[in-house]
C-alpha cells in the first residue's frame, strides 16, 4: 500500500496516472492543485510519492522545491513533465536522492518503471534525463568561454597563420591581435598556440576538420 499526491493540472495526464495507481486497490490517492494544498498534504502524509509536473505547478524555482523535499524527508517524489532543462535536472538530481525523474512522452513501460521502482524506494531517472544531465556537465566542463572574435582568432591560429596575417586579413593591428591571443593565452590558461588548439578540440569551440596540427 502506497499514499500518492498527484500534483499534476493536465487533467489528462492526471486521470491516466491515477489510473496506474489505483490497479494496486491498496494504493490511496489524493489529488493537489497547488503548493499550498501539497503542504498540507504531505503535513498529514510525511511519507508519501508524490507526482509532480514542475512546469504546470505554482513552484518559483528548483530551491524552492528542494526545500520543500528537505522539510519533508520522508517523502519520495517523481518529476513527471514534458520538459525540463538539462540545468534543472541537473540540480535536483545532485541536491536530493528523493528525486526520480520521468517524462509524459515515455514509453508506458518506462512511466510503469518509474512507480514500481519509487514503491520499492529505489530511484529511478530516464535515459532521456540522465543523457541531458551528462551533456549538461559536458558544457560545464568545457565552457564557451571565448569571445566571438576571440574564437576567429583561434581558427586562424589552428590554421597556422602568423600574428600579421591575422591583422591584415581582420584589417587589424598586429598590437591589437597580439592582445587577442595574450587574452585568449589566459582565458584558457595555456601557454602556447598548439595547446591553444588543442583546447579548443576538446572544448568543441572548432571543427577538427578544418584544422592541421
Amino acid at each position: 500500500m502506497g499514499k500518492y499526491i498527484l500534483a499534476d493540472n493536465q487533467e489528462l495526464t492526471r486521470f491516466a496516472l491515477e489510473s496506474l495507481l489505483r490497479q494496486d486497490e491498496q494504493n490511496v490517492v489524493y489529488r493537489v492543485s497547488d503548493k499550498a494544498g501539497l503542504l498540507e498534504l504531505l503535513k498529514k502524509h510525511e511519507n508519501a510519492f508524490v507526482l509532480l509536473d514542475y512546469t504546470l505547478f505554482d513552484f518559483a524555482d528548483e530551491d524552492q522545491l528542494l526545500i520543500v523535499a528537505e522539510r519533508f524527508a520522508l517523502s519520495e517524489w517523481i518529476l513527471i513533465s514534458d520538459e525540463l532543462t538539462p540545468k534543472f535536472l541537473r540540480r535536483v538530481v545532485y541536491a536530493s536522492h528523493q528525486f526520480s525523474i520521468v517524462f509524459k512522452d515515455s514509453p508506458l513501460s518506462e512511466v510503469r518503471e518509474a512507480l514500481q521502482n519509487v514503491a520499492h524506494h529505489q530511484r529511478f531517472i530516464s535515459q532521456r534525463a540522465l543523457g541531458a544531465i551528462i551533456s549538461q556537465q559536458q558544457e560545464d566542463d568545457h565552457p564557451n568561454i571565448l569571445t566571438e572574435t576571440e574564437t576567429e582568432i583561434v581558427r586562424a591560429i589552428a590554421q597556422g597563420k602568423t600574428t600579421k596575417e591575422i591583422a591584415n586579413e581582420r584589417f587589424s593591428s598586429v598590437h591589437t591581435i597580439t592582445t587577442h591571443r595574450k587574452n585568449i593565452f589566459r582565458k584558457l590558461g595555456v601557454n602556447t598556440a598548439h595547446e591553444v588548439v588543442k583546447y579548443a578540440l576538446r572544448a568543441g569551440l572548432v571543427d577538427s576538420s578544418e584544422f592541421y596540427i
